[in-house]
């Protein structure tokens, strides 16, 4: 007889926004030369470094990067224990 080496145990996992620390970080991105605007807690600064660099550049292409933080969490199960 064997011995077992493992025990698999299958369970549920989900994600969630993790609100425990900074919110949402914003940044835009200049889709002709690459540039990009510095990182920042809200819309306002990348929009205007858009609008700044495409009155600098005549680039009118920007890309929008928004970075959020998530958690997993495993779900309890009914009768785990």
């Amino acid at each position: 007889m064997t011995t077992p080496r493992a025990i698999w145990r299958f369970a549920d996992w989900a994600l969630q926004l993790d609100t425990s620390g900074s919110g949402p970080i914003f940044e835009s991105q200049c889709t002709t030369c690459n540039d990009s605007s510095e990182a920042s807690d809200g819309k306002e600064v990348p929009e205007v470094w858009c609008l700044r660099h495409a009155g600098a550049t005549g680039h009118t292409g920007f890309r929008a990067v928004t970075t959020s933080y998530f958690r997993a969490k495993l779900l309890e199960q009914d009768g785990a224990g």
